[in-house]
C-alpha cells in the first residue's frame, strides 16, 4: 500500500504541506481567521461586492419567491428563470451572442475544452495556464501543445506546422503572476492559422476594460476575434458559479456536450438574481476601479522602494517573489505576526523556484489599510536576506 503518510511528510520538508484556514464572519478586508483577528491581503473579491448590501438583499429577496436549491440539472428541471436571466445579462455585458451559467470556474473551462477538442485534435496551451485549463485539456484526450508563456511568435510556429481542429486556449489575466495576456496578437494568430481561440477572463472579468467587462473589452475585441470567453463570478462578481459565452452555436454545442454542464445540479436560482445585482454593481463600479487603481499603483512603487521584488502586473495580482519555499513561509508567518495575511504560494501552483507571497489588493481596502501592510512588509524585509530559515 502506498505510504500516504511518508508522502505528507516529505511535503512538509520541502515546504509545501498545505493547510486550511477557519474563516468566521463575512469575506473581508478584515478577516476572523482560525479566531485571530488579521487585515487579509489574500482574497480574490477585487472589487469589494462578497458582502456588498445590495447583493446580500437581492439573494434574500429571491429566496422565499424561487427557494434555494437548484434541484436538478439544467437538462432536467433546474434551469430556472433566475438563470436564464443572469444568461442574458451576461451575454449583453460581454458583447456576446449567448452565454451559459456554470457552477465553478473549474467546471466551466474543464467542461469547454474537453467539449470542444478530442481525438485526433490539438488543443495549445499557454504554459503559466490555471490548472483547470490544464486538467481540461487532459480531460479532451486531444494532443496538448504548449507554448512559451505569452509568446506569439512560439504559437504561431506550431500552429503553422499542425493540421486538423486547433483550438488555442489561455488566461486573460494570470492568476499567479498578474500579467494580462497579448489577447490582440493570439486572435490576430488564431485567425491566420484557423484556430479557436478560448479566454479564461477569470481575474480580468469586473476589473479590467470599460465598465468592467474584462481584458477582451479592453482591446476592443470582438466574439469574432474570442468566441469563447470564460469567466468566474466568485472574483470580482463577489458571489458564486462562472459563465461561458460565445456565439448561439457554440453554446448550443456545450449544451449538448460540456459533461460538466450535462451532469451537475444547477447553482441555486436565488443565486444567480444575487449576481445579477452585483452585474449592475461592476457595471457602474468606475469608481471602485479607480480606487483599486491607486491602491495598485501606490504599493508597487512603495514595495519597491522596500526593496521587494515584484512581477510586471498591472492589476490587483501583485506578486512578490520570494523564490525559496521556506523563505516564503517565514516571510508570510512574519507579515501574520503583524495582523496581515498574506499567504505563501509555491509549487506546484508555481514553477520550481517560484515561490511567492500572492498579495492581492480589493476596492474595499482603503490607503490606511495598505499603510499596515506597507508598515508590516518594511518591518520585515529583513527577512529576504536570510538562508537560516527552516519551515
Amino acid at each position: 500500500m502506498r505510504d500516504f503518510a511518508s508522502e505528507l511528510e516529505q511535503r512538509k520538508q520541502a515546504g509545501l504541506y498545505r493547510t486550511r484556514r477557519q474563516i468566521s464572519g463575512p469575506q473581508q478586508p478584515v478577516l476572523i481567521a482560525d479566531g485571530k483577528r488579521l487585515l487579509s491581503f489574500c482574497s480574490n473579491d477585487y472589487l469589494g461586492l462578497a458582502n456588498h448590501p445590495s447583493n446580500i438583499e437581492a439573494l434574500r429577496n429571491a429566496l422565499p419567491e424561487i427557494g434555494l436549491g437548484g434541484a436538478a440539472s439544467h437538462l432536467v428541471c433546474g434551469h430556472h428563470d433566475a438563470h436564464h436571466l443572469l444568461e442574458e445579462r451576461l451575454a449583453a455585458f460581454t458583447g456576446r451572442s449567448s452565454a451559459l451559467f456554470f457552477s465553478t470556474g473549474y467546471m466551466a473551462n474543464m467542461g469547454v475544452i474537453s467539449a470542444l477538442a478530442g481525438r485526433g485534435d490539438t488543443i495549445f496551451s499557454d504554459r503559466l495556464n490555471h490548472a483547470s485549463i490544464i486538467d481540461g485539456c487532459v480531460l479532451s484526450r486531444a494532443k496538448v501543445r504548449r507554448y512559451a508563456h505569452g509568446d506569439v511568435s512560439s504559437l504561431a510556429a506550431i500552429l503553422a506546422e499542425t493540421s486538423g481542429h486547433k483550438l488555442v486556449v489561455t488566461d486573460g489575466v494570470f492568476s499567479m503572476d498578474g500579467d494580462v495576456a497579448p489577447l490582440k496578437e493570439l486572435a490576430q494568430v488564431c485567425r491566420d492559422h484557423g484556430a479557436l481561440l478560448v479566454v479564461d477572463d477569470a481575474h480580468g472579468f469586473g476589473i479590467l476594460g470599460p465598465h468592467g467587462r474584462g481584458s477582451v473589452a479592453e482591446l476592443g475585441l470582438s466574439e469574432e476575434d474570442v468566441p469563447i470567453l470564460i469567466g468566474t463570478l466568485g472574483k470580482a462578481a463577489g458571489t458564486s458559479g462562472a459563465f461561458v459565452a460565445g456565439p448561439a452555436v457554440l453554446m448550443d454545442y456545450l449544451v449538448q456536450k460540456a459533461r460538466t454542464y450535462i451532469y451537475t445540479t444547477a447553482m441555486p436560482p436565488a443565486l444567480a438574481l444575487a449576481t445579477c445585482a452585483s452585474l449592475d454593481l461592476i457595471e457602474h463600479g468606475d469608481e471602485r476601479r479607480t480606487h483599486l487603481q491607486s491602491l495598485i499603483e501606490r504599493f508597487r512603487q512603495e514595495a519597491t522602494v522596500l526593496g521587494y521584488e515584484l512581477m510586471p502586473s498591472r492589476t490587483p495580482v501583485q506578486p512578490i517573489m520570494i523564490r525559496g519555499n521556506r523563505e516564503a513561509l517565514a516571510l508570510s508567518q512574519a507579515l501574520e505576526e503583524c495582523g496581515v495575511l498574506v499567504t505563501a504560494i509555491r509549487p506546484p501552483t508555481v514553477p520550481e523556484g517560484g515561490a511567492r507571497l500572492r498579495v492581492t489588493l480589493s476596492a474595499a481596502h482603503s490607503h490606511g489599510d495598505l499603510n499596515c501592510l506597507m508598515q508590516a512588509l518594511s518591518d520585515c524585509r529583513h527577512l529576504l536576506h536570510r538562508k537560516d530559515v527552516v519551515s
